[in-house]
């Protein structure tokens, strides 16, 4: 397949931006003194509710290191620490705060909802800047006041050429810096932190400098993952820093970088299926790789993936995202760019092992690799009669082509899809599909052939548990 030639629509690139989870806002409690009508509206829809407050235990609080020490420190004599000492350090963080405070007050926001928010952040980040003056090693405080600092970064003029918003974001990082180091475990510190970088890594461009800083947004969201497995939004950032950081590296580093960030965006679809976000990213990098591996001249060797193969899987992930979200036209226009390059009238067509059909247990020379087709309606192996035809529809129910026998695996029947090994198997990348009527068994060419097939059926059937079966349909044989 060749690539589209520098006229054509280009397919747009998984965006930063666009594509993060918006980040926690500061502590709503905060804001109680505010009147009503200054109240903090949600910017967007896509705005994820906060996870709950970290609250201090009162009765059974747990110290940190630093605090315990500190104390130590008071109890061997109050001529340890001079009178003199503790007003200069003190003096010192007000000093700090005092600027800091400064940055906040000269955002003034860009209409009259951004005004009224911003009062309430400067409202809020005086309360934080209070609290951490009464004790610097309050990590809650530090922490909501990085997310005041960053929302109000958010408020800064996208047109303005002022230093301010790369200030704020920056004194973000610091406060986040320092709640981490109070509580290495504050995942959503990490994961809030990584944006704020990811946001002064934009601001450079593909400089040294924005570099340096992909890398350690890439850092701190792989901290927020390990803190916090479950977190869909984390592993598609995680990966979209990655892609950023792939179009500035060496081109020798480019690779392994690229297929890191597939398997980000893959693990944030098999957490939440229906994470279109993520599934639309997947697209955009497997589009990105194809066009490089076409462009350097195709792939080294048989074992990797061909150009042709590459631009098929992202189609299958764009087509999916807008199955899932049809009036996102970022979706809708990629689907334009992609859609021929899927097998029409099928979603994927590819070769899988399978044994003869009724074999619950089958001898290992008795399993043959055979062509599968999947659409909107299921999974069916198609006969060596069929494949020197074009592929048929799935719109049968017997299951049969001509007199012989074919697997089937309608959609609605689907319980479960997942990678699996077993003795029983021939040795490869084992697939089992689990359906009301038990399991089908089968083996893909390789392990990343696998990894296409779980998520395409797997995505197919979320389509039909989200009623979005006939748009998918309409992709594919409209």
């Amino acid at each position: 397949m060749l690539s589209t030639t520098p006229e054509e629509p280009q397919l747009q690139n998984g965006d930063a931006s666009a594509e993060h989870t918006p980040k926690h806002q500061p502590d709503a409690d905060l804001t109680a003194e505010v009147t009503s009508e200054t109240a903090i509206q949600s910017p967007s829809s896509e705005r994820t509710p906060r996870k709950p407050e970290l609250r201090k235990d009162e009765g059974n609080r747990t110290f940190t290191m630093r605090e315990l020490l500190s104390e130590l420190k008071s109890d061997e004599g109050e001529d340890s620490i001079s009178p003199d000492s503790q007003e200069s350090a003190q003096q010192h963080v007000m000093e700090q705060n005092n600027a800091v405070m400064e940055l906040i007050n000269s955002v003034m926001g860009v209409d009259e909802e951004g005004r009224s928010r911003q009062r309430i952040l400067t409202f809020a980040a005086k309360r934080y800047a209070s609290a951490i003056a009464r004790n610097p090693h309050d990590h809650e405080a530090l922490y909501n006041w990085a997310l005041v600092l960053q929302e109000s970064a958010d408020n800064v003029s996208p047109d303005s050429t002022s230093p301010t918003k790369d200030a704020l974001l920056e004194e973000a990082c610091k406060k986040y810096d320092e709640a981490t180091s109070l509580l290495p475990t504050l995942h959503d510190a990490y994961y809030n932190w990584a944006i704020a970088i990811s946001d002064r890594a934009k601001m450079r461009g593909r400089t040294k400098e924005a570099e340096e800083l992909w890398k350690q947004a890439t850092n701190n969201y792989e901290k927020a993952v390990q803190l916090n497995w479950n977190s869909p939004q984390a592993l598609n950032n995680w990966g979209l820093a990655l892609q950023e950081l792939s179009a500035i590296v060496p081109a020798r580093e480019k690779q392994t970088i690229v297929r890191t960030a597939i398997s980000k965006f893959r693990s944030a679809i098999q957490l939440q299926f229906d994470f279109h976000r993520a599934i639309y990213n997947l697209g955009t990098v497997l589009y990105a790789l194809a066009e490089d591996t076409l462009r350097t001249g195709g792939t080294l060797n048989a074992k990797e993936v061909s150009p042709n193969e590459l631009y098929s899987q992202s189609a299958i992930y764009i087509a999916v995202a807008h199955a899932l979200k049809p009036s996102y036209s970022v979706y809708s226009s990629a689907l334009r760019l992609v859609r021929s390059m899927l097998p029409l009238p099928h979603l994927k067509v590819g070769y899988l092992m399978a044994a003869p059909v009724g074999s619950l247990v089958a001898p290992h020379s008795d399993w043959k690799r055979s062509q599968f087709v999947l659409n909107h309606e299921g999974l069916q192996q198609v006969s060596k009669v069929e494949q020197k035809q074009a592929p048929g529809s799935l719109s049968g129910r017997s299951g049969e082509f001509g007199d012989k026998k074919a697997i089937r695996v309608d959609v609605r029947d689907i319980v479960s899809v997942s990678a699996c090994a077993d003795l029983t198997l021939p040795p490869g990348a084992g697939l089992c599909i689990d359906t009301v009527h038990g399991p089908v068994f089968l083996v893909a060419d390789s392990w990343e052939s696998l990894d296409g097939w779980v998520d395409a059926i797997r995505l197919v059937y979320t389509i039909y548990a989200r009623g979005k079966v006939d748009v998918l349909a309409s992709i594919i044989t409209g």
